[in-house]
């Protein structure tokens, strides 16, 4: 009896497993995914803009550094990514949509508080 038990806990520990990888996963492969900076909407051009001539910028975490935890970007030494708000029209505080900067000058949109990136082409 106990080994029927096993065998069921066994199966259902493998049924919720996630079939397409982890978030980490999930976010390498929306990197390589590119979106031109006129695609943007409005309030990311505009928080590019502000980026590319050093401010003022709307938000006190504004320009802080962006850890990468999730590995979701190539890896790079701490403080090369930085990481900026980008405005959301009827939204109180920062909301989900950010721009994160490389030291290099490449830059990458995660629309949703980075669960997904695209890489932004001038």
């Amino acid at each position: 009896m106990r080994c029927i038990w096993l065998i069921l806990l066994l199966c259902l520990f493998q049924a919720c497993q996630p079939v397409s990888g982890d978030a980490g996963e999930r976010n390498r492969a929306e990197q390589g995914r590119e979106i031109a900076a006129s695609d943007l909407p409005f309030e990311a051009r505009e928080t590019l803009r502000a980026i590319e001539r050093g401010g003022p910028f709307a938000y006190d975490r504004d320009g802080v550094v962006f850890g990468n935890y999730e590995h979701a970007l190539p890896e790079r030494p701490r403080g090369y990514y930085h990481e900026y708000t980008v405005k959301t029209p009827g939204k109180h505080g920062r909301g989900t949509r950010r721009i994160v900067a490389g030291r290099s000058g490449e830059y990458y949109y995660s629309p949703d508080h980075y669960r997904t990136f695209r890489r932004i082409r001038e």
